[in-house]
């Protein structure tokens, strides 16, 4: 089991599966925004393509912070893999 960060703000994974030509990515990270909230920005697909992109406005950094690391450790258990962080 990958050991997640104590308060991660930006994530990159990535998932490959050769057998199932499957090859994934998953980033994350958390965005202040101009009112005083925080977006958590995700974008996720196919690697080589530009992917699609989900916005998901939170009252504060903390919520999206907390938001992320639920999000990243259903990802980890689902098979992706650190591509780097920034923590």
């Amino acid at each position: 089991m990958e050991q997640i960060p104590l308060f991660p703000i930006e994530a990159r994974l990535t998932r490959i599966d050769a057998a199932r030509n499957a090859w994934r990515f998953y980033e994350m990270s958390v965005q202040r925004d101009l009112f005083c909230g925080a977006i958590l920005m995700r974008r996720w697909g196919r690697i080589g393509t530009a992917g699609s992109l989900r916005l998901d406005l939170y009252a504060n950094e903390g919520a999206a912070a907390n938001a992320l690391g639920t999000l990243l450790r259903i990802r980890l258990r689902r098979g992706y893999r650190w591509a780097g962080a920034v923590t």
